[in-house]
């Protein structure tokens, strides 16, 4: 079962198994025997030129497809539920690497065909080594949790935020060119910053990194995210001068 809570968070329930169901597990119901009535005349064939033995074996046959075409339905059902828990980070309530992979690639086709831009905000987590040593890795868990939470509420329900791996995220702001991308960016940075946590009682205070990259229509989804990623390399040098920024 899926769950969408108000932070646009998608959780995943446990599912129940399929139950095979075979003609003589059930009796056909008033209503099904109306349908095979209804069949046979449409074939063109009378009721009553139908003998009981026939009419019963029809009367199974129905069942049976019917049984069929509800696994079937129950099959495609938990398959659907796969392929999202697939597309899901071991660790966080969002989108992992090899889903925003595909929404990137998705983004750089409606530039491609509709000249529409998009804007790629790689964000990296600063001082993880110290939170873990300090904290230890349920604090790291907490600070992760922490972000992921804070850049969810903080774009469009049409914007993509995923888990790249590590300290390590993804940002695609839909529908945005490079100056709204890098003022988004930076207000992201900002509300990071003053929204500490609280570790080890006390609060806090979180930084992070990032570059941004606004999508061209000739681009691969792994060159937009290296470049992206350059770029952030690049502001995480500038904050150095703030402090040990690892």
């Amino acid at each position: 079962m899926k769950v969408t809570n108000s932070s646009g968070v998608t959780r995943y329930g446990p599912t129940g198994g399929v139950r095979r169901t075979g003609s003589s597990e059930s009796t056909p119901s008033a209503s099904t025997v109306r349908r095979v009535e209804d069949s046979v005349q449409i074939l063109g064939v009378s009721p009553d030129e139908i003998s009981p033995r026939v009419h019963q074996a029809i009367l199974s046959l129905m069942q049976e497809v019917e049984n069929l075409r509800r696994e079937l339905e129950e099959s495609n059902r938990r398959l659907r539920e796969m392929e999202d828990l697939a597309d899901l980070d071991a660790l966080l309530p969002i989108p992992n690497r090899r889903a925003f992979v595909r929404e990137l690639n998705r983004m750089i086709g409606f530039a491609q065909r509709y000249g529409t831009p998009s804007t790629l905000i790689f964000i990296d987590l600063n001082d993880m080594k110290l939170i873990n040593d300090e904290y230890g890795h349920e604090g790291g868990d907490k600070a992760l949790l922490h972000l992921a939470r804070l850049l969810i509420d903080n774009v469009r329900g049409t914007d993509v935020v995923a888990r790249l791996g590590g300290d390590e995220f993804g940002v695609i702001l839909a529908q945005a060119d490079e100056t709204t991308g890098q003022e988004k960016a930076k207000a992201l940075a900002e509300v990071i910053a003053n929204s500490p946590i609280e570790l080890g009682g006390k609060p806090y205070q979180l930084k992070m990194a990032y570059g941004t990259y606004t999508i061209k229509q000739d681009d691969e989804p792994h060159e937009a995210l290296d470049k992206a990623d350059k770029a952030m390399y690049e502001k995480k040098r500038e904050m150095k001068g703030e402090g040990n920024v690892r």
